[in-house]
């Protein structure tokens, strides 16, 4: 007699990915049911990315509290309850699980293409805090790998605030982007994202997997989970930190977590923390296991390491991480890599409206094609324009009222920009005729456009 509770074998699913697009793997296309092994959805994956060092990687998802959990290769997609409990249809996201201590070592092109976007993701939503001069350089590597060369007649003023970099972005950023796009002619996207991640992973908490915790007294606490070890913070501030080779012990109780440390006088002291839940406790635990596997261990005693995390993890669970580690990964010989006549496809960033030229703060004129941005006003240029505007000096506040500019004469040149923007007006034989010196008489200059303006 079948069971009339038996859930339908029917499975729909997108991955999304790092540059943002969605990946669909149903039943009727690539045959994945609930009874499908998280490796086969793994390998679809994959795949599709072309990606062969695989191990760095691994489809998240979220229960109905928001809690994460990376999808185990072991398991059924019925066994992972969490995930069933959230559709159909069900989502996964594709990301990096292990971060490479220095990711410029990864061998492929495509590898480092993947951490690029993760990390590029990480800064961007606050995962990876940087001061505004880091915030710079990366957001110049980033332009310069999805935009190539500056181009004044291309790039035009505001051009990197169509693309966003870090949370709350600010327009003193996006300057300081801009100068420094400039200095990198000649970076292909491949050695700019290579640049871009020399400097991301200095950053203090490039590769840092959180868990929130609480300590004595029910302060709040976070572990952090990184290559070298385990990082503990207290109010935004590290105040420990315990290297995967002295960590001798990993435990769960309920939600009691006991992290097991060897000290230089080589007497062992205990550390304990308290997790929101029985299941958020357990999964710290199962991440704990699967880094110090994966970062730590030589290559004959990762599966006996293992072995020993799941023996004293806890009475009645029991867990191991079936991956290669990043030892194994370094030395693998049955693949050549990295492959020959790889070529990596790059997707386009979102992209936002463009910040006006100016801030509205200064009173100054903001200029785009062949309609004038005041504050708060916008309308087309009549014949009574003024045009003292466009010799003011750097710095110095617009007058609307028709005030002549002090010392007109030694004006400086004009910007690209300034020059662009008088060509939507006015068109190129009329303007750049006119443009013979670097330092021009202003007055004189004003008479000769409004003499033309006049005439039309």
């Amino acid at each position: 007699m079948g069971c009339f509770c038996a859930a339908p074998e029917e499975f729909y699913c997108e991955v999304l990915l790092l540059d943002e697009s969605k990946l669909t793997l149903t039943t009727q296309q690539q045959g994945i049911k609930k009874s499908t092994k998280g490796s086969v959805v793994l390998g679809y994956v994959f795949r599709h990315l072309n990606l062969v060092e695989i191990d760095y990687f691994g489809l998240r998802y979220c229960d109905r509290s928001h809690q994460t959990y990376w999808l185990d290769p072991a398991k059924t997609l019925a066994e992972h309850k969490e995930l069933i409990n959230t559709g159909p249809p069900y989502t996964l996201y594709f990301g990096v699980k292990f971060y490479a201590e220095d990711p410029c070592k990864l061998k492929e092109e495509i590898t480092r293409y993947q951490f690029f976007l993760q990390v590029k993701q990480d800064v961007l939503q606050g995962r990876m805090p940087c001061p505004i001069n880091i915030a710079a350089q990366l957001g110049a590597y980033a332009i310069q790998s999805e935009l190539g060369d500056y181009d004044p007649y291309k790039h035009t003023a505001g051009y990197v605030s169509e693309y966003r970099f870090v949370p709350d972005q600010k327009e003193e950023l996006e300057d300081a982007i801009e100068r420094i796009h400039k200095t990198l002619m000649g970076q292909v996207p491949a050695e700019a994202e290579l640049n871009y991640l020399g400097v991301a992973k200095s950053l203090e908490m490039y590769g840092v997997d959180l868990h929130p915790v609480y300590g004595e007294n029910k302060s709040e606490y976070f572990l952090g989970l990184t290559p070298v070890g385990v990082v503990v913070y207290k109010n935004k501030k590290q105040v420990g930190k315990y290297f995967w080779p002295r960590i001798t012990k990993v435990h769960f109780k309920e939600m009691q977590f006991e992290l097991r440390v060897l000290g230089k006088d080589c007497n062992e002291t205990s550390f304990f923390f308290e997790a929101r839940n029985k299941t958020t406790c357990k999964h710290l635990w199962k991440c704990c296991v699967e880094h110090h596997t994966f970062f730590r261990m030589p290559e004959n005693e990762s599966n006996s390491l293992s072995r020993k995390f799941s023996k004293f993890g806890s009475i009645g669970y029991k867990h191991r991480y079936s991956g290669r580690t990043a030892l194994q990964m370094s030395r693998e010989l049955s693949v050549q890599l990295p492959r020959p006549d790889q070529n990596v496809e790059r997707s386009r960033s979102k992209t936002y409206p463009k910040r006006n030229a100016q801030t509205q703060q200064t009173g100054k004129l903001y200029l785009n094609t062949s309609v004038y941005f005041w504050p708060g006003k916008q309308e087309k240029p009549s014949r009574n324009f003024n045009f003292h505007f466009l010799f003011a000096q750097r710095g110095a506040l617009i007058s609307t009222g028709g005030n002549a500019v002090p010392n007109p004469k030694r004006a400086p040149a004009w910007t690209v920009q300034e020059i662009l923007d008088l060509i939507a007006v006015w068109g190129n034989k009329s303007v750049l005729s006119k443009l013979r010196y670097r330092r021009r008489n202003a007055k004189a200059f004003e008479k000769k456009i409004y003499r033309l303006h006049s005439a039309a």
